[in-house]
């Protein structure tokens, strides 16, 4: 299923960006985590309670640089290429 909106977020969770893109989310929507903001993987599961139902993502080489790891279930790591097919299938795309 495409998404109605790609959310791509490079800040990390302390930033006021952050917080803005996730209250932006709807429910079609997907959310890219890139650069910085893969920091949110980190994080305890309340902090990222709006998140529940959207699909996650996190740039695998931006994990590995940081020495981060995904939780299963929560979200998806992906490759460059699959960064551009997320890119290229969704409705819309907004980079934060």
């Amino acid at each position: 299923m495409a998404l109605k909106t790609l959310h791509i977020l490079n800040k990390s969770p302390e930033h006021s960006r952050f917080q803005l893109c996730l209250s932006a989310m709807g429910p079609e929507d997907g959310l890219l985590l890139i650069e910085n903001g893969v920091l949110a993987v980190a994080q305890a599961p309340e902090n990222l309670e709006t998140l529940e139902r959207a699909q996650c993502f996190a740039l695998g080489p931006d994990l590995e640089a940081r020495g981060l790891t995904v939780r299963p279930g929560r979200f998806q790591s992906v490759s460059f290429e699959q960064m551009v097919e997320l890119t290229a299938t969704a409705e819309n795309v907004i980079s934060w």
